[in-house]
């Protein structure tokens, strides 16, 4: 299988002659959620767990806005939300088809409560 973009166009035609004659859009240089899911596989059957589930994660990200991506990063850094908004960010996730995401938003709520990391 070949490797896609976001755009669905081949990583073999996101080159730099490409860019420069003004032929590529944003979506042909962010990577695909087929290609991520392809690629936290090949890392599961090589032994390579964590990396394997990080790479789901990313592939769910692919599903998000910039800005939504950047509101969960600030979300997530300790001392700018609340457990409650945590877990609302975690229903988000979940509605936008990111469960690993979400199970990862919920785990941090409840460890930066044991922590003292809320707001």
């Amino acid at each position: 299988m070949t490797a896609l973009s976001h755009s669905g166009r081949s990583v073999t035609d996101v080159t730099v002659e490409a860019a420069c004659n003004g032929e590529l859009a944003l979506d042909d240089i962010r990577i695909s959620r087929q290609t991520l899911l392809m690629q936290a596989e090949k890392a599961e059957r090589s032994g390579s767990m964590q990396l394997g589930l990080n790479l789901r994660r990313a592939a769910e990200m692919t599903a998000l806005s910039a800005a939504d991506m950047l509101a969960s990063y600030e979300a997530l850094r300790p001392g700018r939300s609340s457990f409650d908004e945590l877990q609302e960010l975690a229903g988000r996730l979940d509605a936008h088809d990111a469960p690993t995401c979400a199970a990862l938003v919920r785990e941090a709520a409840v460890v930066y409560r044991r922590r003292g990391l809320l707001r």
